[in-house]
C-alpha cells in the first residue's frame, strides 16, 4: 500500500493487538481526514481503548500499520508521535491548579516552541504565545473564565480547559477519550457547543458513550465490536444500520 501522497490525516491498516491469545483489536482500518470530526463506538469491552492505545503508542500493535499523514509510525514511541503532532490530551496536560486558565494555556504553548517551563523566563513574554493561548480560550469557551485560576473551575470547565491546553500544542489529530465522562447534563451540553465550535479548525477522533453528542458532532462514525470495525458511516448510516442497531443501539432503539 503506496500512501506516500495520502491526504489523510491518520490511517490504519489491518491493526491486530492480542492479550493471552485473544484479538483485542481484529484488523483495524479506518481513515480519517482533515479537519474532520471521527467518532468511534461501540460497547464496553469492543476494544476501544486498545485501539486508543495503539494508536498513541502506548501499546504495541502486533500485526498492522499506523500513518499520520504519509508517516508511517507504527514502531515509533509515544513521545515521537506526540512530536509529529497526534495528541490524546491527558499527554500534554498539566494542569496547575494555582495558576488561571491564561497561564496553564499559555505553559502549554510555550512547551511547544520548546521554551520549557523555567520560571526565571516571563511566562508571557513571547506575542506569539500569548496571542495564541487567547484565541484557543475562546475557541473552548473559557473567555469567562480566562483569569479565573483552575481550582476555582467547575469540573466541566477544567475538562475544557484540558482541551485548551492540549490545542495550544497544535496537534494535527487530537483524541479524546470520553470527554463528557463525569459531566452533568448541563456540562456536557456546553461541552458538545464547544467541539461543535471546533468542527473544521482540528482534526478529532472522539471515542464517546454519550450518543447524543455523537450523534450531534460526528462526521461520520465508527462502530467498534469485539474489536473490529462492523460499520462506518454517516450517523444517519449508523443509526440505521440493522447491525449496528442490534450489537450496540439495540432493536428498539429509536432512529
Amino acid at each position: 500500500m503506496n500512501i506516500l501522497e495520502s491526504p489523510l490525516a491518520l490511517r490504519t491498516s489491518g491493526l491486530v493487538r492480542y492479550f493471552s491469545g485473544l484479538k483485542a483489536t481484529n484488523e483495524v482500518c479506518f481513515d480519517i481526514e482533515p479537519g474532520e470530526l471521527r467518532a468511534i463506538i461501540g460497547p464496553n469491552g469492543a476494544g476501544k481503548t486498545t485501539l486508543i492505545n495503539l494508536l498513541t503508542g502506548e501499546l504495541v500493535a502486533h500485526e498492522g500499520q499506523i500513518f499520520i499523514g504519509s508517516t508511517d509510525v507504527t514502531g515509533w514511541p509515544i513521545q515521537r508521535r506526540v512530536g509529529l503532532g497526534l495528541l490524546r490530551s491527558y499527554q500534554i496536560t498539566s494542569v496547575f491548579d494555582a495558576f488561571t486558565v491564561y497561564e496553564n494555556v499559555c505553559l502549554a504553548a510555550r512547551r511547544k516552541q520548546g521554551l520549557g517551563l523555567a520560571i526565571w523566563k516571563p511566562l508571557v513574554g513571547y506575542r506569539s504565545i500569548a496571542d495564541k493561548a487567547l484565541r484557543v480560550i475562546h475557541d473552548c469557551h473559557l473567555g469567562d473564565v480566562v483569569h479565573a485560576t483552575a481550582d476555582n473551575l467547575a469540573y466541566g470547565q477544567r475538562r475544557q480547559l484540558e482541551i485548551a491546553m492540549a490545542l495550544a500544542a497544535d496537534p494535527r489529530i487530537l483524541l479524546l477519550d470520553e470527554p463528557m465522562a463525569g459531566m452533568s447534563a448541563a456540562e456536557s451540553a456546553a461541552a458538545v457547543e464547544m467541539l461543535g465550535s471546533l468542527k473544521g479548525k482540528y482534526t478529532i477522533l472522539l471515542v464517546e458513550h454519550d450518543m447524543n453528542a455523537v450523534f450531534t458532532l460526528a462526521d461520520h462514525v465508527s462502530v467498534l465490536v469485539y474489536g473490529s470495525i462492523v460499520a462506518t458511516g454517516t450517523v444517519e448510516e449508523i443509526r440505521n444500520h440493522p447491525e449496528v442497531r442490534r450489537a450496540y443501539l439495540g432493536d428498539d432503539e429509536d432512529a
